[in-house]
């Protein structure tokens, strides 16, 4: 069994379509997975997919910082489904000839992998970016069942082409709303779901929405010039009055510590400030349909007798700029609010209702879903399973995230994101640093004060190492281990000492044994580590877990671990 069944049972919801029927009882041994993504979505949006925050969020677990590699459509897809960050997958942006549904080498990715593994696999929706342009009727390999929207039509919510199985259908063509994009989607989803349940065989299915990205057509309470998402009718001007969320950084006053890109943008007038309201609250508005469509498939998968042997994820392909820092709209740059991202997630042997801040990526997404289905990688993965976490949500995994980006001509900038501080570099020499416990909406850069230079030299070393980074490179965590007096066995009371390169930047560090708090101990000064006398209680014989907790002061955190035994 996988890390998926050696957790708790799944708490089902207790809405009246989530009861659990008694077909369900036999159960498959590897759960199927269903990947549901948005397009576009920033985190504030998620407050409107009531259904989804319930079903899924509440139901399962949601990570409250979880971050794209590469904030824009195709590199983000492309990590989905490799594991692997841009500067190893090599899709570099969303056209030819460092970008684009082209450039990814798709006979080794994650279908694949699942396909050899057993699974029955199947995408519905938007795919990578540019598919379809050069050859409209290809099934990409590794999928078993494709109805992928070809572009360009992708981005119109009515009149899309779909090559389904190779052969080319088109929908929505009078802009019936039977056929609004979103609900096709969904209705397709559901339909499978019924199809496929009857079989031993487990499933993975992706599903991919166009909203709450900006699509065709132009309806007439849009913006001049501004583009904005098609609504289904039901729900035009549902958040008609919604006022944007007064976030600090719209349209930044002082932008003189920012990089040229940001210092030439000229401040946001009235008429594109009404315009970002409004494309605002048809964002919402669309993503309505989107939690509507959520609900339909897990009560299908309900239904079916399917809903708890599934892992379901849901997230967005990168997040998108409201006015932040005089940007009127889009993703790409490293700032928070197009680089953080939703994820929620739920399935067999995830508790009900847990919130994880550990620091995630998208390129944990691959490692996930091929540990949920005992399947193996074909590609070196740079990220690693959000089930452990589940497992053992109390533990840190000390790792820094890489941000990467650029543009058609390959990366421009690179970016490392932990707990306290975002650092970037440009290819042009300039740089950005922010401590986000004192500035979270990153208006003042500190990459010129003198007082972090130290905090700044040590990122940079370690942005190094991830620009280049491989599998475990791309994970390094802190050096330290836990040094225990007495030795073999303890009895009654533990003396403990932090050693290892990186024990200098300790400052706090929170101790817990057999998972109860302990103690705390601040170090920050003490070059020889920290010692610290506690009591542990248990049998003879008995094994048991010290961890540390450590905060270091360069804005990583993470969890060192000791097996320990009670003395006989």
């Amino acid at each position: 069994m996988g890390a998926l069944r050696l957790a708790v049972v799944l708490a089902l919801a207790a809405l009246p379509f989530l009861a659990v029927p008694a077909a369900a009882e036999a159960r498959q041994e590897r759960p199927n997975v269903l990947v549901l993504m948005s397009d576009d979505q920033t985190v504030e949006s998620l407050r409107v997919m009531s259904r989804t925050r319930e079903l899924l969020g509440a139901r399962g677990v949601e990570f409250g910082r979880s971050f794209v590699n590469y904030a824009l459509c195709c590199p983000s897809r492309a990590t989905l489904f490799t594991g692997q960050y841009a500067h190893n997958h090599r899709v570099l942006s969303n056209q030819p000839p460092s970008g684009g549904y082209g450039r990814l080498d798709r006979s080794n990715w994650l279908p694949g992998w699942l396909q050899a593994a057993g699974y029955h696999t199947v995408h519905v929706g938007k795919f990578l970016n540019g598919y379809g342009v050069a050859n409209p009727l290809e099934v990409p390999p590794g999928w078993n069942e494709w109805y992928g929207t070809v572009d360009p039509s992708t981005y119109s919510f009515w009149n899309y082409t779909v090559n389904e199985n190779g052969v080319l259908q088109t929908y929505g063509a009078n802009g019936d709303p039977a056929f609004y994009s979103t609900d096709f989607m969904s209705r397709r989803a559901s339909d499978l779901v019924t199809r496929l349940a009857p079989s031993d065989r487990p499933f993975f299915l992706s599903v991919a929405f166009l909203a709450p990205h900006s699509g065709g057509p132009v309806e007439a309470d849009d913006p001049p010039n501004v583009p904005t998402p098609a609504v289904a009718p039901r729900h035009r001007d549902a958040y008609a009055t919604e006022p944007l969320p007064a976030a600090p950084s719209f349209n930044e006053a002082d932008v003189s510590d920012k990089p040229l890109s940001v210092r030439l943008r000229m401040p946001i007038g009235a008429p594109r400030a009404a315009a970002i309201d409004e494309d605002y609250r048809q964002r919402l508005e669309s993503l309505l349909a989107v939690d509507e469509g959520i609900a339909h498939i897990l009560d299908t998968l309900h239904r079916s007798g399917e809903l708890r042997d599934t892992l379901v994820i849901f997230t967005s392909d990168n997040g998108f700029f409201q006015g932040e820092h005089r940007i009127p709209g889009g993703k790409l740059l490293p700032y928070e609010p197009s680089i953080r991202v939703p994820l929620l997630m739920r399935g067999p042997g995830i508790p009900r209702g847990l919130r994880l801040n550990q620091l995630v990526t998208n390129a944990d997404l691959a490692p996930t879903i091929l540990d949920a289905a005992e399947a193996a990688p074909g590609r070196v993965q740079d990220g690693r399973s959000l089930l452990r976490l589940i497992v053992d949500p109390d533990q840190w995994w000390g790792r820094e995230l890489l941000v990467e980006g650029g543009d058609r001509n390959g990366l421009t900038f690179w970016g490392l994101r932990n707990y306290r501080y975002s650092y970037i570099e440009y290819a042009s020499g300039e740089r950005e640093l922010y401590d986000l416990d004192a500035d979270p909406d990153q208006l003042q850069s500190l990459h010129f004060d003198p007082r972090y230079a130290a905090v700044q030299a040590g990122l940079g070393v370690r942005l190094a190492a991830l620009r280049s980074c491989a599998g475990r490179a791309c994970r390094a965590e802190p050096r330290l281990e836990l040094r225990v007096r007495p030795r073999g066995c303890v009895a009654g009371a533990v003396r403990t000492r932090l050693i290892g390169p990186d024990r200098r930047l300790a400052e706090l560090a929170r101790f817990s044994a057999h998972g109860r708090a302990r103690a705390a101990v601040r170090t920050a000064g003490r070059e020889t580590g920290f010692l610290r006398r506690m009591r542990v209680r248990g049998g003879p014989g008995r094994r048991f877990t010290l961890r540390a907790r450590v905060r270091l002061e360069d804005g990583r955190i993470v969890t060192v671990d000791r097996l320990l035994r009670i003395c006989r």
